[in-house]
């Protein structure tokens, strides 16, 4: 038995574990307790913004233009993608054509970026 902690990294599993349990919990609450718990408008209200903070909070770290390791301002496709599925998205009001046509853009930035 003490082969196995030694050739497997138990830590490693107890931690994944642990945090899916703390996932779970945290998810299961609301579910099970959820009617019991009255929410006030204000706090309903906020709610509905947690979505786009929570995608913004991802999205945004990932655009922003420098890295102080590259030595300043670096300009990469992915920067230009998201104007180009911005611009698409204000233009045809279209959720689908906004990330295939970002997609279609970052690629194909990508490609030439590689290739000179």
């Amino acid at each position: 038995m003490s082969q196995w902690f030694a050739s497997v990294d138990w830590y490693v599993y107890a931690a994944i574990f642990s945090l899916a349990l703390s996932t779970f919990l945290t998810r299961v609450t609301y579910h099970v307790f959820g009617h019991r718990i009255p929410l006030s408008d204000g706090v309903r209200r906020a709610l509905r913004f947690a979505p786009a903070a929570a995608l913004t909070a991802i999205i945004v770290p990932a655009l922003l233009p420098w890295a102080p390791a590259a030595g300043g301002i670096v300009m990469d496709a992915k920067v230009f993608a998201a104007i180009a599925a911005i611009w698409i998205f204000k233009r045809f009001h279209n959720n689908l054509l906004m990330i295939v046509g970002g997609m279609v853009v970052f690629w194909v930035l990508r490609a030439l970026f590689d290739f000179f």
